[in-house]
């Protein structure tokens, strides 16, 4: 394989010589975490980072989830808003500090590209000298820094956008001709379909990384009939990059900055290969040093090699959350946002949020059991819900004991064929 068609030669090494190389590093990020952080320096106590070279090693210390990371965060507010997770504090070294929902901080370090996901964009096409159109967010997430630090790395220039504005968005695409899209594969239906009803053209756009959100097949072949050839990353805030999308569009790609398990859910044993768990993931960021960080998203290793050379291990992509923890319209949604919700008004028994729809056209229901059917309850308990969610409900009153007995309290319905 051509190595003009991978960002650099880690990416077709030799998988054991990635694994040592791993495995060396290991214990140092454990040393490091230990010594560096607050929180691994109780999570880990009395482990000798020195041992932990060795998956089986690794597979025996506790796995730390979003909501534990949360819960940390929380108790700490006023000596710590990471909750002794970072290894760097306010300053120099940490040029911005992001927030996402929960609600959660993270840090930023100074390291260019320092989620790296240059090597997402790398694959999905993008090349120095391109202009990239960024529409993730810049307003409290990270995900447009994340993805500008990443288009500049690669030598890209980029068109900050944002989120919202269709109608500007397209007026700036008509005139600056960016080559690529960066976003939500919703948000780009969104602007393709408005650029149809307003006769629009937009030759230029010819690829899209995008995140943030399910990708199902009948979309990516919807952008493919109107010449846009788009791939999604895996990343999130408190990792950067875990896999990514290649040509081949077999799987996703793990990213070569991270160590991936696949463990039962609701423990921190691995699955065999092949089998469906919780995705967890042990960063080598010094900067904010998570290990066996539980992602809460159920994915399973792909058997095989990528046809493109790629070497590294493949996941088969997001096959739904561990928990009821949700991402609607690019935005996580908690069963304790839900829970929230509910404590506002006494007259709602109990609720069961119900996320619906297909390509992209995700629709939430909040499904309460109430004696009172008013107009006003409803209109309130819609308003609550955007103001916790910062997302739109249809709240549609039921009889109560009429939602099902089964501990569900967010239900997601949506069709990703």
């Amino acid at each position: 394989m051509p190595m003009n068609d991978c960002l650099d030669e880690r990416e077709t090494q030799n998988p054991a010589t990635r694994e040592a190389a791993l495995m060396a590093a290991l214990p140092q990020q454990i040393a490091h975490a230990q010594q560096h952080t607050r929180a691994f320096a109780e999570l880990l106590k009395g482990v000798n980072a020195a041992s932990v070279n060795s998956r089986q090693a690794l597979a025996a210390l506790p796995v730390t989830r979003k909501h534990e990371l949360l819960a940390r965060q929380q108790a700490h507010r006023a000596d710590d808003v990471f909750g002794g997770f970072s290894a760097l504090s306010f300053g120099k070294a940490m040029p911005r500090v992001f927030a996402s929902p929960g609600t959660i901080y993270e840090p930023e370090g100074t390291r260019p590209d320092y989620w790296r996901v240059a090597r997402a964009l790398f694959a999905a096409g993008f090349r120095a000298g391109d202009l990239v159109h960024n529409c993730f967010s810049y307003h409290f997430t990270p995900a447009g820094s994340i993805m500008e630090s990443a288009a500049h790395a690669l030598g890209c220039t980029v068109f900050p956008a944002g989120t919202g504005q269709t109608e500007q968005q397209l007026a700036a695409m008509v005139e600056l001709r960016p080559s690529g899209y960066c976003g939500t594969p919703s948000f780009l239906k969104i602007l393709l379909d408005k650029a149809a009803e307003t006769g629009v053209a937009l030759p230029s756009l010819k690829k899209a990384l995008v995140s943030g959100e399910a990708f199902p097949p009948s979309l990516r072949d919807w952008l493919l009939e109107r010449g846009i050839a788009a791939y999604q990353c895996y990343a999130t805030a408190d990792i950067g990059l875990i896999a990514y999308e290649t040509a081949s569009r077999e799987g996703m790609v793990l990213d070569e900055g991270v160590i991936v398990e696949i463990v039962r859910p609701g423990t921190g044993d691995p699955v065999r290969e092949g089998e469906v768990g919780e995705l967890v993931v042990t960063t080598l960021n010094p900067d904010y040093p998570l290990i066996r960080f539980g992602t809460g998203d159920l994915t399973a290793i792909l058997p095989g090699t990528c046809p493109t050379g790629r070497t590294n291990q493949r996941i088969k992509g997001w096959l739904g959350r561990a928990d009821q923890t949700t991402k609607v319209r690019g935005m996580f949604v908690h069963p304790g946002q839900v829970d929230q919700v509910v404590k506002r008004f006494d007259q709602v028994i109990k609720a069961r949020l119900v996320v619906s729809g297909e390509m992209a056209q995700d629709e939430m229901h909040l499904h309460i059991e109430t004696h009172d059917t008013s107009p006003d309850l409803i209109e309130a308990v819609a308003q609550a819900v955007r103001d916790i969610t910062k997302l739109r409900a249809e709240v549609l009153a039921v009889t109560p004991g009429s939602l099902p007995n089964d501990g569900k309290v967010i239900e997601d319905a949506r069709s990703y064929k």
